[in-house]
């Protein structure tokens, strides 16, 4: 038997390991994420099917894990397209603000309201996949940046998209068709939308590692496997077919979205208690 901690000692919680799945997991979400599928809907889906984190704990788990993966896109793709500095400064700076004061929101909610909110997010992501899919939405045009009343409207609108993203809506496909509807350039949609998410990751992170709501092992998980997924869908892949995985990705998010209403309609339970030793035992019950 070790010997107690001497008086006055601080007891150090233990680092949480991720298991392998998890690991896998934030490789293969990011590595899509990385040619613009999106993870945030993908790893919901994944935690609700094998019963990983608990539904109150999703929306922090989505943020503070892919945070170190998305903030390496950003700086890929900032660097690679070009996109007008005041529109990018402009939208980066809303989808913030919006993180900020959505985080402080979700992280407050129940389970029951987090629930619901996560379904109607995760069915937005899925409208928008296939409008984009479809084509529905304009192809875009040349521009490099927004002025004027577009400028307004893209500000108010990464806005918005930026407090969803506390929620588990992934900002890449709205954003995607919010720029090309105004009329930019398909390809500024990456720096913009990137940059967005590296930004605001982190602020809204802040808050959940603040109250806790968020499992650690599989946060942990999403950021190691991510990383190298990243670099290598950006400099080896760079591209592939992807409307296969976009099909897939739709009827397994619809799924989960219809899961996440059902069980939010089912009498209340206790939650699952707040992980106080380190050790990411944070689970669905």
């Amino acid at each position: 038997m070790p010997p107690p901690p001497a008086s006055g000692s601080v007891t150090v919680a233990p680092v949480p390991r991720p298991t392998p799945f998890q690991l896998a997991l934030g490789f293969v979400t990011n590595f899509f994420d990385t040619l613009g599928i999106g993870s945030f809907a993908p790893t919901t889906a994944a935690f609700r099917a094998r019963r990983l984190v608990a539904d109150e704990l999703i929306p922090g788990t989505l943020n503070v894990g892919h945070t170190p993966p998305t903030v390496i896109q950003a700086v890929i793709f900032v660097t690679a397209i070009r996109v007008d500095v005041v529109t990018l400064v402009l939208l980066i700076g809303a989808s913030v603000l919006g993180a900020w004061i959505g985080a402080g929101i979700v992280s407050a909610w129940q389970r029951r309201k987090i629930q619901r909110g996560m379904a109607i997010a995760l069915l937005v992501a899925a409208t928008f996949t296939v409008l984009r899919m479809t084509g529905v939405f304009p192809a875009g045009g040349d521009a490099l940046g927004l002025r004027g009343a577009l400028l307004i409207g893209g500000v108010l609108g990464n806005f918005v998209l930026g407090a969803l993203m506390t929620l588990g809506i992934g900002l890449y496909a709205p954003c995607m068709a919010m720029v090309s509807l105004f009329g930019m350039n398909p390809r500024t949609a990456f720096p913009i939308m990137m940059g967005s998410c590296a930004f605001l990751m982190p602020v809204a992170s802040a808050r959940f590692l603040r109250t806790g709501r968020y499992d650690r092992s599989s946060a942990l998980g999403l950021a190691i496997g991510g990383v190298p997924a990243v670099l290598l869908a950006a400099f080896v892949v760079k591209s592939l077919p992807l409307d296969a995985v976009r099909v897939l990705v739709v009827v397994v998010i619809a799924y989960t979205a219809a899961r996440l209403w059902l069980d939010s309609r089912a009498p209340v339970r206790a939650a699952p208690a707040t992980d106080k030793t380190g050790t990411g035992e944070n689970r669905a019950p």
